[in-house]
C-alpha cells in the first residue's frame, strides 16, 4: 500500500451495484446498469461557516441526519437502476399516497419513513435492547459505572454478532465488495497516485474514516456519557437510587438515556473529525477497533467495481485543487 500524502474529506457509501460519493461541493451516485455506468451528480448543500449548523456538537447531529437522508435516497436510486432488481408493481397504498401527496410528496414520504424505520430499528437493536438487558441487573448491581459498562459490553456484542451475520449474506457480499472498492479508491487518491484500476487494486480495503468506525465510537462514547449522566441524575433526584430494581426506575433510566443519544452522536462526530485530521498514537489507537470490524464490512472488489469507485470519486473532486483536504 502506498503511503498517505494527505487526508481528504471525500467519503461515500456502498449501494446496490454502485457507490455514492460525497465531496465538499457535490454528491454523486454511480451505478453499473445493463447499459453501462449511470452517473448522477448533484450539487451538495453546504452550510456557511459561522452558522449554527456548523457549531461544534450541533454540526454532528445535523451531519448525521443529513447523511442518513442522502444515503437512503442513493440506496433507493441504486435499487431502481440495478439490473438485478425487477420492477414491482406499486401497491394500492402506494398509488393512493402518490395520488394524495403527488410525486414529490410521495417520494419525500417514502424517504422520511425509510430513515425513521432505519433509525428506529438501529436504536431498538443496539441501544434499547442492551438497556433492557442491563435494567434486569439494576436490582443486583448498585454501581452505576459498572451497570453502564455491562450495558456497553452487551451493546458491542450485539453489534459484533449483527455485523458478522450480515457479512455472510449472499447479497451483502457484493455490497461489501463495493464498500471495499470505495475505501481502496480513497486510499489511492490520498496517496496522490493516478486513479487507475492497477494502482487501486494494490491498496488496503480498510480505512480509518469509515461509517463502521463511527458507529463503534458511538457505542464506546455512550458508555462514558451514560455513566456520567446517570450519576448526575441519581444525585439530582432524591429517592431515585432507592428505586433500583423496580420497573419505574428502569423506565426512567431508559427514557433518559434515549434522550441523550443526540449528545452521544455529537461527541462521537467530533472525535471522528479529530481522528480524521490527525495521525498519531492516540488516533491510531482509536481507529484500530473500527479497522478490525471493516474486515467484515468490506471485501476485495473486482475490477468492474473499482471502475465504479473511480467514476464516483472523480465526479466529486472540487474545482479548486486541495479544497477537499481536512
Amino acid at each position: 500500500m502506498a503511503k498517505e500524502q494527505f487526508k481528504t474529506m471525500i467519503g461515500g457509501q456502498a449501494l446496490i451495484e454502485g457507490i455514492m460519493m460525497r465531496g465538499p461541493e457535490k454528491d454523486c451516485v454511480v451505478v453499473r446498469t445493463k447499459d453501462g455506468l449511470k452517473v448522477d451528480v448533484k450539487p451538495r448543500k453546504v452550510h456557511k461557516k459561522g452558522t449554527v449548523y456548523t457549531w461544534p456538537l450541533i454540526r454532528g447531529v445535523v451531519n448525521f441526519f443529513d447523511s442518513q437522508v442522502t444515503g437512503v435516497k442513493a440506496l433507493m436510486q441504486s435499487a431502481d437502476l440495478s439490473p438485478e432488481e425487477e420492477q414491482e408493481q406499486p401497491s394500492k397504498l402506494d398509488l393512493w399516497l402518490e395520488k394524495k401527496l403527488g410525486d414529490k410528496g410521495f417520494q419525500n414520504f417514502v424517504i422520511g419513513f425509510a430513515v425513521f424505520l432505519g433509525l428506529a430499528m438501529s436504536i431498538g437493536l443496539f441501544f434499547l435492547l442492551p438497556m433492557l438487558i442491563s435494567s434486569l441487573l439494576s436490582g443486583v448491581v448498585s454501581n452505576t459505572l459498572l451497570l453502564n459498562l455491562i450495558e456497553g459490553v452487551v451493546r458491542i456484542c450485539i453489534f459484533t454478532a449483527y455485523i458478522v451475520l450480515v457479512s455472510q449474506m449472499k447479497d451483502m457480499k457484493r455490497v461489501f465488495s463495493y464498500h471495499g472498492a470505495e475505501h481502496k479508491t480513497i486510499r489511492c487518491y490520498e496517496a496522490a497516485l493516478p486513479l487507475t484500476v492497477e494502482n487501486i487494486r494494490q491498496q488496503t480495503r480498510l480505512h480509518p474514516r469509515c461509517g463502521t468506525s463511527f458507529l463503534l465510537v458511538v457505542m464506546i462514547i455512550s458508555i462514558l456519557v451514560f455513566s456520567v449522566a446517570s450519576s448526575v441524575l441519581l444525585s439530582l433526584i432524591p429517592g431515585l437510587a432507592a428505586m433500583r430494581g423496580q420497573v419505574l426506575y428502569s423506565l426512567i433510566m431508559i427514557v433518559f438515556k434515549l434522550l441523550l443519544l443526540p449528545l452521544v452522536v455529537a461527541f462521537s462526530y467530533e472525535i471522528n473529525r479529530f481522528v480524521g485530521r490527525h495521525d498519531n498514537a492516540f488516533t491510531r489507537f482509536m481507529t484500530a477497533p473500527g479497522l478490525w470490524f471493516q474486515k467484515f464490512t468490506t471485501r476485495e472488489p473486482d475490477d468492474s467495481m473499482i471502475e465504479v469507485a473511480i467514476a464516483a470519486v472523480e465526479a466529486v473532486l472540487p474545482e479548486e485543487a486541495g479544497a477537499d483536504r481536512w
